[in-house]
């Protein structure tokens, strides 16, 4: 089965490779390579004639892209501890440790939080998002820590995703950001889309982005850094880091919006805390899990720094 997507080129792409132009429809979300391999196996087409990956485009062509449908891989359940803050028959949540990615990609197909999930839960998680993503109604980054929902049916999936499309439901986070703040809160409103330079990278920008809120509230000043908690009032990627950075106060060790850091593998990100309606007895619920050794390590340590 292939999936078909018809595109037509405007002024800004003119003189654009084509590889490098599929990598920036977020519609299709593929990598160079796999672009590359498109076109290479005659599944791209401008004006119906197939092309070289180093074709150039020009003002109106309509690319014609067949992209075959994923083949299903299957995923081991590996006996990895879980922190389980709750559980019922219907739902639950964890606490995932900085450094472990949630689901299977290629590059990480087994210790993820998925593998450990089919291993504690069995057979009882959604099916919703196929076998790669079972159970998995939203994401956080591989080296973010804290609160994640996950659904062990169909019907709680639905409800939860429900909530996350109204950003109805609850997400606090605590970070350790670069520089003193000059306002101890505030909101930063804007727009989040794929980094056209880099397709691994979002940006603020206004060219194919959503709306994107942040707010955040000063903790602790340091005399360098600022301890920070940021609430979500969206949900979109790498929100956080991407708001953080573009208002001058990058998260510290984020090695993609920032620079790292010796002493942390990555953002210093901790989901704090999340609350939602359960989708089956319609109370509200809140949970929250202080942030990881390491990170309050940190904090002491760059309170005299």
């Amino acid at each position: 089965m292939m999936n078909r997507f018809e595109l037509i080129t405007e002024s800004d792409d003119v003189g654009v490779r084509i590889d490098k132009w599929l990598t920036e429809q977020t519609q299709i979300d593929l990598t160079r390579s796999a672009a590359a391999k498109l076109i290479e196996s005659g599944n791209v087409s401008v004006l119906g004639r197939t092309v070289q990956k180093s074709y150039k485009l020009s003002l109106g062509d309509i690319i014609t892209v067949d992209v075959p449908d994923p083949v299903d891989l299957k995923i081991e359940p590996q006996d990895i501890p879980l922190d389980i803050i709750y559980e019922d028959d219907d739902l639950l949540v964890v606490n995932k440790p900085q450094g472990m990615v949630v689901h299977p990609a290629p590059g990480n197909y087994t210790s993820t939080l998925v593998n450990a999930l089919m291993y504690h839960c069995k057979d009882s998680l959604s099916g919703i998002n196929g076998v790669i993503r079972p159970g998995i109604v939203h994401r956080i980054d591989k080296n973010t820590s804290g609160l994640l929902m996950v659904a062990k049916t169909d019907k709680a999936h639905l409800g939860l995703a429900e909530q996350i499309k109204a950003h109805s439901f609850t997400r606090e986070y605590e970070a350790i950001c670069v520089g003193r703040f000059k306002d101890i809160s505030g909101t930063i409103d804007a727009p989040i889309g794929r980094d056209k330079a880099d397709r691994k990278k979002m940006c603020v920008t206004t060219v194919n982005s959503k709306n994107a809120v942040t707010h955040y509230r000063v903790l602790e000043e340091l005399p360098r850094y600022t301890h920070v908690s940021f609430s979500l009032e969206t949900g979109r990627t790498h929100q956080i880091r991407v708001h953080s950075a573009y208002i001058g106060h990058p998260i510290l060790g984020d090695d993609v919006y920032g620079k790292p850091y010796n002493g942390c593998k990555g953002q210093c990100l901790h989901a704090k805390k999340i609350g939602f309606i359960h989708p089956i007895t319609h109370e509200y619920m809140e949970f929250s899990a202080e942030p990881p050794e390491y990170f309050i390590k940190l904090l002491k340590k760059l309170s005299t720094v």
